[in-house]
């Protein structure tokens, strides 16, 4: 599923702008991807952590 901060925060009930800060962090981690400009997809390692599988703790942000 591709969606859209907007459509998070609204699903969600928070603000755009607080969706975007955070779909950052996630994007540095490897939570999420963004599959084009505005648009972002959750990635394997976000489905692993989701699952039980993945202790986040672990995890160091890209350095790209």
């Amino acid at each position: 599923m591709i969606l859209s901060p907007a459509v998070t925060a609204k699903n969600i009930d928070r603000s755009r702008e607080e969706v975007t800060r955070r779909l950052t962090v996630l994007v540095e981690y490897g939570f999420v991807t963004r599959v084009e400009r505005g648009y972002y997809e959750i990635d394997e390692v976000g489905v692993q952590y989701l699952a039980g599988e993945l202790d986040a703790d672990e995890l160091e942000p890209d350095s790209d």
